[in-house]
């Protein structure tokens, strides 16, 4: 009679998700659930299950929560050295087997405000769905991406909805979120008359926004500052120098919204459209196909 096998022995040792293991690499490295959510594609809550999953793997905490961001534990540090080096092997055998499906060059164009908020995570998702993609990028007004898009010198660009000079009826609306009063929580200079403004250049959607809106009540103000960068205003609200629209999204401390009434209308929804070129790559198409995702996450 012949004997059966015996069975392989069950290997005890837990098993390490590389897909875990990256979110918890974004969440160390950028200090905050949210923007590691934000990085990778995912909402906040699917990213505390992932690490709560992680954490009842290995039996240890691998987080602590302080005032504005989140720390390592000790377990959490020695992890993040085994990780780092688990995501970088897992890459090098990956590629070493897989060859690019898509190559090429995508050029792809963004207004500053948008693009300092997704494009970290945006491009680092890309590279590595598609290592074989060059991408190139160009920061500038809106009004200049759109002109760039029809000289043939961008194949993919997201605008800002209702700059002067735009063709409202152009591209394809991925992104709508409120346009708000902001300020200095605490601060004063929401009573100040006239009303002391930080705004962008004369092009930017959010200021011919606000403008109207005022005009529209009646209520004074003057440009206390001007920027071609929303770091620029946010700098000036911290300051309490001004106050200044901006999306609902980045007001964040020590920032605070405004209450909005007679003296301060409300401004409505500030939107971003995805414009693409006539004649486009199959690269562009998928660069558009993920941040058109990566919009659709950023707005949860």
């Amino acid at each position: 009679m012949t004997s059966l096998p015996e069975p392989l022995p069950t290997c005890a040792a837990p098993l390490l998700e590389i897909d875990v293991l990256r979110t918890f690499v974004c969440i160390a490295e950028s200090g905050s659930f949210t923007r590691a959510a934000q990085q990778i594609f995912r909402t906040t809550s699917a990213v505390s299950m992932q690490i709560k999953r992680l954490e009842n793997l290995l039996g240890c905490s691998l987080f602590v929560r302080e005032a504005r961001r989140i720390a390592l534990t000790d377990d959490g540090e020695r992890l993040l050295g085994y990780a780092r080096r688990l995501l970088k092997l897992h890459e090098e055998a990956v590629g070493a087997f897989i060859a690019p499906r898509l190559n090429g060059r995508v050029r792809f164009g963004t207004p500053a405000d948008i693009g300092t908020h997704i494009l970290p995570g945006l491009l680092s998702q890309f590279a590595r769905s598609h290592p074989g993609v060059e991408v190139n990028v160009s920061v500038g007004r809106t009004i200049d991406l759109i002109q760039r898009i029809d000289a043939g010198e961008l194949d993919v660009a997201l605008l800002s909805v209702g700059n002067a000079g735009q063709d409202d009826t152009r591209g394809e609306v991925v992104h709508s979120e409120p346009l708000v009063w902001a300020g200095r929580a605490g601060g004063v200079a929401a009573e100040r008359t006239p009303l002391p403004l930080a705004l962008a250049t004369p092009d930017c959607a959010w200021r011919r926004l606000a403008l109207h809106a005022l005009d529209r009540v009646g209520r004074p103000y003057r440009i206390a500052y001007s920027s071609e960068q929303c770091a620029g205003q946010e700098a000036a609200m911290i300051a309490d120098l001004a106050i200044a629209p901006y999306p609902l999204s980045l007001v964040k401390p020590p920032l605070k919204r405004l209450d909005e009434g007679p003296d301060l209308p409300a401004l409505g929804d500030y939107q971003i459209k995805l414009l693409r070129a006539a004649d486009r790559s199959e690269p562009a198409e998928e660069l558009s196909r993920q941040v058109i995702a990566a919009l659709n996450v950023y707005r949860k």
